[in-house]
C-alpha cells in the first residue's frame, strides 16, 4: 500500500518518438537503423526484432534515448522500444522463464533448467562439471581472444560461452557472438541475460548446460558487452567474475582467470594488472583460480605484472604461458578485436593475456595442471 507522502521518483528514461529513414546492418536478432527525431536530428538506433518487431523505413518508433544522450560508448544507441502502429504478433513459443523481470520489456524464454524441457532431467541430475576448464574474464572483449588461444592450442576442442548479465542483457547486441557462431559449441545466457542458444536461470545451471548439453571441453564466462564501472574498488560489474569463479569451484570445474593486463590504458588503476582482476580473482573468488600471464610482454610490463600478482593469495597459482603463435592466432580469429576502443596493435598485452588464458585452459584438457 502506497502512502500519500511517498515521493514520486523522477523520470529515469529519456523518451523520444521518431521516424525510420534508413535501415542499416542486421545480425542475429538485431537491426540497426537511422531515425529522424524532432529536436535531436538524425540518430543511430537499434531494434531487437524478437522483442519489438521489425521496423521498416517510414515507421514511427518509440525510442529510449537515455544512453545516446549521455554519449556512452558500447551502449550509445537509441533503442527502439516499440513500433506502436505495427505491433508484432503474440509469442507462440514454449517457455516460462521471465528475464528482464518486472521491467516494461520483460521477455519469456524457455530455460534449459525448467520443467517440461528435454534437458530438465539431465540438468536436475548433473552433479558437477567433471573437471572442465572454465576461463573467466572481466570484459566481453576478451571472448574472441580467449577462443583464439584455445583454438591455436587444440582446434578440435569444443568451446561454449556462458554470458552473464553484468553488461548488455540481449546476446544479440553482440556482433562478436554473431561472427563467432560457427566457432562456438553454443551460447548460454544466464541470469537476466537472454537470447543465447540455451537459456538458464543461474551461472551454475548455465555451466552445467555448457558441459552436459553442449558437450563443451572448455567454457568461457564473461559479461555481455557494455560493462559498468564507477572508479571505486568494488563498484564495477566485473566483480561478478569472482562469483562466477565460485560457481565453477562449487561444481568441480578448473577455473582459469583471464587477467586484464594493459600498458595502453590511460587510467593508472588499469595499467599492469587491472584492479578489476586483482579484486575479482584475489578477493571475491574463494576457491582458487589459475591466474595466467603471457610470456613476451617485455621486461618492463612483465616485471610490473609480476609485482602486481605478488600479493595474490596462495590459492591462486600464477601460470606464465608461452605466447608463441598467439599473436598470429589473434589476427586470424575472424572478428575485429577491440577493448575500450583499442585494437590489437594499440593494446597487445590485453589480448595476449586473454589468449594465453585460452591456451592454458586447452592445455588443462590435455595435460592437467602444469604446475602440479
Amino acid at each position: 500500500m502506497t502512502s500519500d507522502s511517498s515521493p514520486v521518483p523522477g523520470s529515469r528514461i529519456r523518451w523520444r518518438r521518431g521516424r525510420v529513414t534508413e535501415l542499416g546492418r542486421s545480425w542475429r536478432d538485431a537491426q540497426e537503423m537511422t531515425v529522424e527525431v524532432d529536436g535531436d536530428g538524425t540518430l543511430r538506433a537499434l531494434a531487437h526484432p524478437s522483442v519489438v518487431g521489425s521496423p521498416r523505413v517510414g515507421d514511427d518508433v518509440l525510442l529510449n534515448t537515455t544512453a545516446w544522450a549521455q554519449r556512452l560508448g558500447t551502449g550509445g544507441y537509441a533503442l527502439v522500444v516499440a513500433v506502436p502502429d505495427r505491433l508484432p504478433a503474440d509469442p507462440t513459443g514454449p517457455g516460462h522463464l521471465v528475464k528482464g523481470r518486472y521491467t516494461p520489456l520483460q521477455v519469456t524464454v524457455q530455460g534449459v533448467d525448467e520443467q517440461d524441457t528435454e534437458h530438465h532431467q539431465l540438468i536436475a541430475e548433473a552433479e558437477d562439471l567433471g573437471g572442465m576448464p572454465v576461463v573467466v574474464a572481466d570484459l566481453h572483449s576478451a571472448l574472441p581472444a580467449v577462443l583464439a588461444g584455445v583454438q591455436a592450442t587444440d582446434p578440435a576442442l569444443r568451446v561454449a560461452y556462458v554470458m552473464t548479465d553484468g553488461g548488455a542483457l540481449p546476446a544479440a547486441f553482440s556482433r562478436t557472438l554473431d561472427s563467432l557462431a560457427d566457432s562456438l559449441a553454443g551460447v548460454v545466457t544466464v541470469g537476466q541475460a537472454f537470447g543465447g542458444d540455451l537459456e538458464a536461470v543461474t551461472v551454475h545451471t548455465g555451466l552445467l548446460a555448457a558441459r552436459h548439453v553442449l558437450h563443451a571441453d572448455v567454457t568461457i564466462v564473461t559479461q555481455g558487452p557494455g560493462n559498468l564501472g564507477t572508479g571505486t574498488p568494488w563498484g564495477f560489474s566485473g566483480v561478478a567474475a569472482g562469483e562466477a569463479c565460485n560457481a565453477v569451484h562449487v561444481l568441480g570445474g578448473q577455473t582459469v582467470g583471464a587477467l586484464r593486463i594493459s600498458e595502453a590504458d590511460p587510467r593508472p588503476r588499469h595499467r599492469g594488472v587491472s584492479h578489476h582482476s586483482l579484486t575479482a580473482f584475489g578477493r571475491v573468488a574463494l576457491g582458487g583460480v589459475y591466474l595466467v600471464a603471457p610470456r613476451g610482454l617485455g621486461s618492463e610490463l612483465g616485471s610490473q605484472v609480476e609485482e602486481d600478482l605478488a600479493g595474490q593469495p596462495q590459492r591462486n597459482p600464477i601460470e606464465w604461458v608461452d605466447s608463441d603463435g598467439l599473436e598470429t592466432a589473434l589476427r586470424d580469429v575472424g572478428v575485429p578485436l577491440s577493448t575500450m576502443g583499442r585494437g590489437l596493435d594499440e593494446d597487445r598485452a590485453y589480448f595476449l593475456a586473454a589468449a594465453a588464458a585460452g591456451r592454458y585452459a586447452a592445455q588443462l584438457t590435455l595435460f592437467g595442471p602444469l604446475s602440479a
